[in-house]
């Protein structure tokens, strides 16, 4: 694992100099850190939505730069502001769902639509029904690499928190899986 710490120190100079106007090391920063940014955004929100939200967290990230002091990696860094604005890109849908669902609770009645449970089901569809903890601390852990501690510090919680989560997501994930697997009508389900 010493090349990860290797570009993680190499991403901390590379925002060190960006915060300090050079345009190149800015440039290779988000360069460099664009694919792991894109999929923690489409993990946490959705995959039609990550350009979206990933251009958005540079928008928030890059004129912060400024203040960074490199008291954490600049992975972690960006991160947890790619963290948060998945959340709030999060937050927004709900509000917008509510309004419209109330909308409609005013305009129809009958029952609603519901989606066609025989489709089937993919990893990134189990990944994206996982709650949002516990979707967050796997897609840190599992899909980017990150530490449990740096997932800990991303998300604001202890180690032993994230360890939790990850090992519950990983048994409701196994348990789904199989459930909609090949063989589940097999074996009856």
């Amino acid at each position: 694992m010493g090349g990860h710490t290797d570009r993680v120190d190499g991403l901390t100079r590379l925002a060190e100099r960006a915060a300090a106007g050079d345009r190149d090391a800015m440039a290779t920063f988000v360069a460099r850190t664009q694919g792991d940014v894109w999929r923690l955004c489409a993990h946490l929100v959705d995959r039609d939505a990550a350009d979206d939200v990933t251009q958005d967290v540079y928008l928030r990230a890059l004129p912060a730069l400024s203040s960074f002091r490199g008291e954490t990696s600049a992975r972690t860094w960006l991160l947890s502001i790619a963290r948060r604005t998945c959340m709030d890109e999060l937050r927004g849908r709900s509000r917008r769902r509510a309004l419209i669902e109330r909308v409609r609770a005013r305009v129809t009645v009958g029952p609603g639509v519901h989606p066609d449970p025989a489709e089937g089901v993919t990893l990134d569809d189990v990944v994206a029904s996982l709650d949002p903890d516990r979707r967050e601390a796997f897609v840190l852990t599992q899909v980017l690499g990150l530490s449990y501690a740096e997932t800990a510090e991303i998300c604001g919680c202890e180690i032993g928190t994230v360890r939790s989560r990850v090992s519950r997501a990983r048994s409701i994930m196994v348990d789904r899986l199989r459930a909609d697997g090949p063989d589940a009508s097999a074996t009856g389900g």
